[in-house]
């Protein structure tokens, strides 16, 4: 058998797999995308009907029920500006986690990562009388607050990782020059490790953009988000499965269409320091 054959043999059925796989993740948005242009009696037909004649008469539903620019200019504001404070925040704890480890470094992040893991329903009942104390119920800075804690312990890991692929000696080069641990952290650091850290931002930013609980629970009409226009349509009255189709497709396109965009960027970040 020829060198490299056998590989050569699995590449076709890596790629069959792959695309099932791509497939298998992506049909709920597909379907979700048929049934946002059908009507009611199409979208709760049993069998599914494939054929059908479109209609855009739910996303005319939409527009008068729900105000969409509203909420997607609520959902732009509050994922930049989570994700901005929450990067700011864990670039320098990321680099003295990285460069200043103490024997609780490992135990500290841990714990940060196990706080991710806590059912948000757990936090909600304190959360709550807090922000009604203080009069912030339904308002962007406190949902851009509490989607930046939540995201914060995902990206300080992040950034940790990707710091740790940068030479110490690079740092300790710039001590000797007299560079004090922020101009290390903005000057050196920063650079080297810029396509993992952009890629650490479109992870936030389309994490803090599906943000859903939060915004449910505390928002309404002045500070809510696409999350809450795509709850509006589900209510006592049943279920409007075309019309929640509609909203929900409406809520993903601008994170579809940026993802898509940003793609090789993400990719770029994620791989970052895999190859030495």
């Amino acid at each position: 058998m020829k060198p490299g054959s056998t590989r050569t043999k699995r590449d076709p059925l890596r790629t069959v797999l792959g695309w099932l796989v791509g497939i298998g993740m992506s049909f709920p948005v597909f379907w979700m995308a048929l049934a946002a242009f059908k009507t009611e009696q199409d979208a709760a037909a049993i069998p599914p009907k494939f054929l059908f004649a479109p209609t855009l008469e739910n996303f005319v539903a939409m527009s008068e029920r729900v105000n969409y620019f509203h909420h997607a200019w609520n959902s732009i504001v509050v994922s930049f500006a989570s994700t901005l404070i929450a990067i700011a925040l864990a670039a320098p704890a990321a680099y003295v986690m990285a460069f200043h480890a103490s024997k609780f470094t490992r135990a500290l992040m841990l714990w940060m990562l196990s706080i991710r893991f806590m059912p948000a329903v757990g936090a909600l009942i304190p959360i709550y009388l807090i922000l009604v104390a203080l009069n912030l119920i339904d308002t962007r800075f406190a949902l851009v607050v509490i989607t930046c804690l939540s995201n914060l312990p995902l990206i300080v890991w992040m950034l940790y990782s990707y710091f740790k692929e940068v030479p110490a000696e690079i740092l300790e080069a710039g001590r000797m020059d007299g560079a004090r641990p922020l101009r290390q952290l903005w000057y050196l650091l920063i650079p080297l490790t810029l396509p993992g850290i952009a890629s650490t931002g479109l992870l936030g930013m389309i994490l803090a953009w599906n943000e859903a609980f939060w915004c449910i629970n505390i928002t309404a009409t002045n500070a809510g988000t696409l999350a809450l226009a795509i709850a509006s349509f589900a209510n006592s009255e049943g279920q409007f499965w075309a019309k929640l189709s509609a909203a929900s497709l409406a809520s993903i396109a601008p994170i579809l269409v940026f993802g898509w965009f940003t793609q090789r960027q993400l990719v770029r970040g994620l791989t970052f320091g895999a190859v030495k």
